[in-house]
């Protein structure tokens, strides 16, 4: 039977009370029937489907990298981590081992750190490729001008020039390039994105995801401390540019080719003797510092009491105005060394060995390969071959190693120069010296080689010694007391010549046994005996 409202239900008559009610119909006539044929329900969607042909803006379709530029510059920033990476792993090495044309003359911990910190600044790229912040993008822009402030920096200061040389100067300038790359990326990536989502989906995108704003968050944090890095690297560079200004002493020359330089001075005049014969010039060798820390002072008052004529000093590679060494570097090369600015300098023998310390090492193979020239042998508790085991140690090495990589951020020297007052003079040889990266890296060489070279080397070195030559030894009371193996080398290091002038152990006295007056006072005197013989 036909409706009264003139429609059919599936071909088949309704009753009277099976009557749909008109609005319903109506209703049903346009709502669209859901996928499988279902009538609408209450989960149906309210709005009916967009039939504008755009796409949701969460499907995986809408993405930047629907765009070959956006591409490309993913491939650029996964080759140039690749590229960063591998250089960081040559200058790695080089800490150890210097390839040829790759030696820099300062520690090499500058250029390591700028190269790590292009890898940091890489990878956040990588990672966060697909999800550009403003965070990311100022945060690259901060330190690539800091960045630049280093180069301007390194090229502007000729001390500073010459220490980082092409290996340095090539990383900071690397660094400071894909610093301003992050930058362009991060802004076509946004343009990009905005880019594509007009175009599948109708309008630019401007809500994140959870997910999204962890990333960004991440970003931030990441971009925030590598801010704080570049801002430590870029003040000690500053601190560096000044403590370049302060002059040494001596003159510094240059060795083994031409790769580095060595500091060396000379105090007093020429002297000779009734007979004409040259009288000796005390040639002083540091101990664990450098020796215009405290060493020098005793040896100073000595020339002025006249207990010396003159007297002549270096700094080991390394050690305030020295230059480092290729790696690795023994106690015999530095003697080597020692030897050839000796002949630059001009300078004669004969000579009286004064050292403390590990500096006796030095001293000791420099005297076994200059027999005829060396007048006497002074040793200020002096380490003991038998005992290059406790500066060899691999868990020193490491903690040495991390030392030398953290050094450039410089935390503790720019606080000891805002807060403690510290000098230019305190940082290249005194009290703060040992923070500076030239000095750990010298005591990092030291430690590489102390238990296979140097060793070899000074034990070589006893069984060339010439007997007849005069030895001072002077050990510190204290060492020996709480230190029995000490005390027992103390006693050997005697017998290195038959010819022991005197052996004093200075009661109350510390390892360096000038601190005290009563060792400078005993010092100072033997070491007058030592000069005056004939």
């Amino acid at each position: 039977m036909v409706s009264l409202w003139g429609s059919k239900d599936d071909g088949e008559d309704r009753e009277d009370g099976d009557a749909t009610p008109p609005n319903e119909e109506t209703s049903r006539q346009h709502t669209p029937r859901q996928p499988g044929g279902r009538d609408p329900d209450e989960r149906t969607r309210l709005l009916p489907p967009r039939n504008s042909g755009f796409l949701d803006p969460d499907d995986p379709a809408v993405s930047p990298y629907n765009l070959w530029s956006v591409r490309a510059l993913r491939y650029f920033c996964v080759l140039f981590l690749i590229i960063s990476f591998l250089w960081w792993v040559l200058l790695l090495i080089s800490i150890f081992v210097s390839p040829p044309k790759m030696h820099s003359r300062g520690s090499g911990f500058f250029d390591f750190s700028y190269t790590t910190l292009t890898i940091g600044n890489l990878l956040v790229a990588v990672l966060f490729f697909s999800t550009p912040s403003k965070a990311m993008e100022i945060g690259s822009l901060i330190v690539a001008a800091l960045l630049l402030i280093d180069v301007i920096i390194i090229l502007a200061v000729g001390r500073l020039r010459a220490e980082e040389g092409w290996v340095g100067i090539a990383s900071v300038i690397w660094a400071t390039l894909i610093a301003l790359f992050n930058v362009l990326t991060d802004r076509v990536v946004a343009w990009g994105k905005k880019e594509e989502e007009e175009r599948l989906t109708g309008r630019s995108e401007t809500r994140r995801t959870l997910r999204e704003w962890c990333a960004v968050l991440t970003a931030a944090v990441i971009m925030v401390a590598m801010i704080v890095v570049a801002v430590l690297l870029t003040a000690t560079l500053i601190l560096r540019s000044s403590d370049s200004s302060l002059a040494p002493p001596g003159q510094r020359y240059f060795v083994d080719g031409d790769k580095y330089q060595i500091h060396f001075g000379c105090i007093g005049n020429v002297t000779f003797d009734t007979h004409g014969k040259r009288n000796p010039t005390v040639l002083v060798e540091a101990g664990e510092t450098p020796l215009e820390d405290t060493f020098d002072d005793w040896i100073y008052d000595a020339y002025r009491n006249g207990t010396i004529d003159r007297y002549c000093f270096y700094d080991r590679p390394g050690f305030a105005w020295s230059d480092n060494a290729p790696s690795p570097h023994s106690a015999g090369m530095t003697s080597d060394v020692l030897s050839v600015v000796l002949a630059i300098a001009d300078e004669e023998p004969p000579w009286v060995l004064v050292s403390a310390g590990v500096g006796g090492i030095y001293s000791r193979i420099f005297a076994s390969r200059h027999p005829e020239q060396i007048q006497g042998l002074f040793l200020v508790d002096a380490l003991h071959e038998d005992l290059l085991h406790r500066i060899g140690s691999p868990g020193r090495g490491f903690l040495l190693w991390a030392r030398g990589i953290i050094s450039p951020l410089g935390y503790d020297r720019l606080a000891g120069a805002i807060f403690n007052g510290r000098t230019r003079q305190d940082r290249i040889y005194g009290t703060s010296s040992y923070q500076g990266g030239k000095f750990i890296k010298a005591k990092l060489q030291e430690n590489l080689v102390a238990n296979s070279l140097t060793k070899n080397e000074v034990s070589l070195a006893r069984s060339i010694q010439r007997p007849e030559t005069p030895l001072v030894v002077i050990s510190s009371g204290i060492e020996t007391t709480k230190d029995n193996e000490w005390s027992r080398k103390q006693k050997d290091l005697t017998t290195l010549t038959n010819t022991l002038v005197s052996w004093d152990v200075v009661n109350g006295a510390p390892h360096e046994v000038w601190r005290t007056l009563k060792g400078r006072t005993l010092m100072e005197k033997r070491l007058g005996e030592l000069v005056r013989l004939q």
